[in-house]
């Protein structure tokens, strides 16, 4: 037990958890916080707003796997991550989001304190299911303990951690807890074997992978082998089986052969995944009563698909025991995978048809190991997520859930740190990188060398071409065309226009060696860029 400040016991309790990385803007309330970080090594990364702090822990989370965390100071400050924390949560990405609260003894209707909000932890925990508020300085590494089990035991999820700002600065006898220590789920044997009966007995299985399978990535592969089963990603599961592994078909479940497939097959197994409309654009297939489903959430065992075979379990050791439990087969899926492949790789292109040379240099340039931050954009979910190949789990970094504009810039810078060794490459639109282009500076400052791409279409294109399939008025989309490059220039960061697509590659493999971020200015030829110029 030592005698410390509220602040010192946050970071303290942050560092016993191995943190070495926080996101956020310091502020008149979170100063004591700030004040301990260098005595705990702790390095402090400050986007230029708190939005920008919540994806770039939420890209630093998703592509480590280690949590992310953020810090800010109260009211309007921790509301402007909201949305991250939304997105974050969405997706099942652990990220601890703490700020100051108003005082212990602070009036119950105010009075006008600075950066008052009437109840911010019941703003958060609309959005995240939770808000916990500390009462003590003795209680603050208890509760931070608390958040990452609650965050890390099953299925994983973001927290909000509330401390009054007078506890800040307060000093107490505190003792500072380490991880809590969670059991790994696992389903209930008599549901393993059964699921194991329908697997034996299968002739034409499939399997789906998403996001909740990233750390299952050798499991995936020796069920799929055992098996003998072609295996479809979601955007977030891309990259779990290595795209040029012969099982693997492709990543994205929206495209009519996808659905063709899973329709076709006598199992289907889920592995992680909501089998949600975010994913299944076109519509969930009809698995009737085939399905297999592996999901460390009870709750989200039955959502949109009610499971024959339901295993509440944590992937990998879900896999492992069935993998101990399945006879070897003897059945050859790799021409029956190529079959599929090649429908898929038919339907991306049809789809993916206006980005397919930016898919292409991208394809060209990255290196195997290689990380792709994504925003909500057109080039993003129609062009690299089924035509760019990936090999490691989480290495598309996509806000599915939510759809969240802005993220792609922050979400790489948080990769890039979490992952210095590793090229990471930002793709996103001109609409959505508007949102945070003010990360660009944050990137700048670090000195990263982080190529990001931006395919200017002039404006909202995907509402712009919704407007025209409702035939109703189009207007309010299109958004000009800013010289991204020269605001790059401005903001510390190397800038780039490129007149031709067919340049791509050879800017990209320059910008993975550069001494700071490069942005990659070029316009996209499509239906919505097409036509924008005319638009209001």
């Amino acid at each position: 037990m030592m005698s410390m400040t509220g602040g010192r016991a946050l970071i303290a309790g942050l560092a016993a958890h191995g943190i070495d990385t926080v996101f956020g803007i310091p502020g008149t309330h979170n100063l004591a916080a700030y004040a301990a970080m260098p005595d705990y090594g702790i390095r402090h990364v400050s986007p230029r707003h708190e939005q920008g702090a919540g994806y770039a822990a939420d890209g630093y989370a998703r592509s480590s796997g280690r949590p992310g965390v953020v810090l800010t100071t109260t009211g309007p400050a921790i509301l402007n991550a909201a949305a991250a924390a939304a997105q974050a949560y969405s997706d099942s990405v652990p990220v601890l989001f703490i700020s100051p609260g108003m005082p212990l003894r602070h009036p119950a209707f105010g009075n006008g304190l600075l950066h008052e909000v009437r109840d911010q932890g019941a703003a958060m925990a609309a959005i995240l299911g939770n808000s916990h508020r500390v009462t003590s300085v003795e209680e603050i590494p208890l509760a931070v303990a608390q958040c990452f089990a609650e965050m890390l035991a099953g299925r994983p999820r973001p927290s909000h951690l509330e401390i009054p700002l007078d506890l800040l600065d307060e000093t107490a006898p505190v003792t500072v807890v380490g991880p809590i220590a969670c059991a790994v789920q696992t389903p209930a044997r008599s549901d393993v074997v059964a699921a194991v009966r329908a697997l034996a007995d299968a002739s034409a299985p499939v399997v789906i992978v998403g996001g909740g399978a990233f750390h299952a990535a050798d499991q995936v592969r020796a069920f799929a082998e055992r098996l003998d089963a072609p295996v479809f990603a979601t955007a977030n599961g891309k990259g779990v089986l290595p795209e040029d592994h012969p099982l693997a078909v492709g990543a994205g479940v929206q495209h009519p052969s996808v659905v063709g497939a899973v329709e076709a097959a006598d199992v289907v197994i889920g592995v992680g995944t909501e089998l949600a409309p975010s994913d299944w654009w076109i519509g969930l297939p009809e698995i009737g009563d085939k399905l297999v489903r592996i999901d460390i959430d009870p709750t989200m065992i039955v959502a949109n698909a009610v499971p024959a075979y339901p295993l509440v379990g944590d992937a990998a050791a879900t896999l492992d025991a069935l993998l101990a439990a399945l006879p070897e087969h003897s059945r050859d899926g790799g021409p029956r995978a190529a079959q599929l492949r090649g429908r898929f790789r038919a339907d991306a292109r049809t789809e993916g048809e206006p980005w397919l040379e930016i898919a292409a240099g991208l394809a060209e340039a990255l290196p195997r190991e290689a990380i792709i931050a994504a925003d909500s954009a057109m080039a993003c979910y129609y062009g690299a997520l089924s035509n760019v190949p990936l090999h490691r789990a989480h290495s598309f970094l996509y806000p599915t859930g939510a759809g969240t504009l802005g993220f792609g810039l922050p979400a790489g810078i948080g990769a890039k740190l979490a992952n210095p060794d590793l090229a990471v490459v930002v793709l996103q639109g001109d609409g959505g990188t508007m949102f945070t282009v003010a990360e660009l500076a944050t990137a700048a400052q670090l000195g990263i060398a982080l190529p990001v791409v931006i395919v200017d279409n002039g404006g909202y294109g995907e509402i712009r071409n919704e407007m025209v399939d409702r035939e109703e008025p189009v207007h309010s989309v299109a958004l000009g065309h800013p010289d991204f490059a020269r605001l790059a220039e401005s903001l510390g960061c190397h800038g780039l226009r490129l007149d031709s697509v067919a340049d791509l590659a050879a800017a990209l493999g320059k910008a993975l060696g550069a001494d700071r971020p490069t942005v990659i200015h070029l316009r996209e030829h499509s239906r919505a860029a097409d036509h924008m110029h005319g638009d209001a």
